[in-house]
């Protein structure tokens, strides 16, 4: 008898195939000898927990490693993340994108300070308070640095869960994760809320994946997954249909001098909203049409070299991109033009710490030998 068979000897016996209840003593099995070794595991303080949930969203594990620990070592708790200037934080933030929930972090470590002395609440029902936290992220809080049994329930749990059930209902929708919860709160098991949580998202990230076929070979509940009885796991689970996105045509223009390049800082509210960009024309423009664009503000181009062209995806829009890498005879220029006005003058290493620039523009930072997010060296 294999180790997941032997898992599953008692529980096949009292519940049938698709109970929930049949889950924590195989799944909690299966996580001990499993789990991943990762640093906000290793030490579950709510602070280092809710910045590692937030971080997770929309971002794999392996990619957020380096970017929490540069975050917990210069921004080492509540306070400090309470006071930090923006431009630290989306430095902080820079590539990992969804910028919004850094700044959702800040307001919610203020909201803290006033509101909580500093401490960050253990209830599920304060924490949902809290700015950029919903049920996912208080259960999570409350369940791994509380031992509070409050279920967290993202995309991997969902998916594990109606593969296990065959449910075919959409979990895109709020009322069938809000189901879910519901059930998962009858059998998180009290003694381990926290380890519960972490091992259906594990499983889920793991295991049941969400692209191409599950390693069911590997799963602990295969015995009472009903899809895996009858092979149909990837039937499940029912996703609502992604939006089409609208696509922007952009040219990207890498302006410098022997020294100096040209920046610009977006609005303070909408996409992207703080950060700096290079300065952009709309639409595929042609050489000629950048140099007459550069000349009407200010600038005398020696030389345009064409760059490769690039794509970034958001949430309800794709940007496609050509570029420039344009030399000038000097920066600044010699009269304000309509958009010069706004444009900041750096040298390319002031980047390194300094003016937060989108991964939307990394295939175009390499123009200026410009590191964008973590170092290389950090992974």
């Amino acid at each position: 008898m294999d180790k997941y068979n032997e898992n599953l000897t008692d529980v096949k016996e009292i519940f049938r195939k698709g109970d929930l209840r049949a889950i924590p003593k195989p799944l909690l099995k299966w996580y001990d000898n499993n789990r991943r070794i990762l640093p906000w595991r290793e030490q579950p303080t709510p602070y280092r927990v809710w910045v590692s949930e937030i971080m997770l969203q929309q971002t794999r594990v392996e990619a957020v490693k380096p970017y929490f620990q540069r975050f917990m070592d210069t921004l080492p708790d509540i306070a400090a993340l309470a006071e930090a200037p923006e431009e630290t934080l989306l430095k902080l933030w820079e590539g990992l994108g969804y910028y919004n929930r850094v700044r959702n972090l800040q307001k919610a470590a203020i909201q803290i300070m006033e509101d909580y002395a500093g401490i960050m609440p253990d209830s599920y029902e304060e924490l949902l308070k809290l700015k950029g936290i919903g049920s996912y992220t208080a259960g999570a809080v409350s369940s791994i640095a509380y031992g509070k049994p409050n279920p967290a329930v993202d995309g991997n749990v969902l998916r594990v869960i109606a593969r296990i059930r065959k449910d075919d209902r959409c979990i895109s929708e709020d009322k069938v994760k809000k189901a879910v919860e519901k059930d998962l709160w009858e059998v998180i098991p009290k003694d381990r809320p926290g380890d519960f949580n972490q091992a259906m998202m594990e499983i889920g990230a793991c295991v049941c994946i969400p692209n191409g076929a599950p390693h069911c070979e590997e799963c602990p509940l295969r015995q009472i997954c009903l899809a895996y009885e009858d092979g149909t796991q990837q039937q499940y689970p029912n996703k609502a249909k992604a939006k089409e996105r609208t696509i922007e045509e952009k040219t990207i223009l890498i302006i410098r001098d022997a020294e100096l390049a040209v920046l610009h800082k977006r609005p303070a509210k909408g996409l992207l909203a703080g950060m700096y960009e290079f300065p952009s024309m709309k639409g595929f423009c042609t050489a000629e049409e950048v140099k007459e664009y550069l000349t009407e503000n200010g600038l005398q181009v020696l030389r345009i070299q064409p760059l490769e062209d690039a794509k970034h995806i958001f949430s309800h829009r794709e940007w496609h991109m050509k570029g420039y890498l344009i030399r000038v005879d000097e920066l600044a220029p010699k009269k304000v033009g309509p958009d010069s006005a706004d444009w900041i003058y750096i040298e390319p290493r002031e980047t390194q710490d300094r003016y937060p620039i989108p991964s939307a523009f990394a295939a175009y930072a390499k123009g200026l030998s410009m590191q964008l997010g973590i170092p290389r060296t950090m992974f």
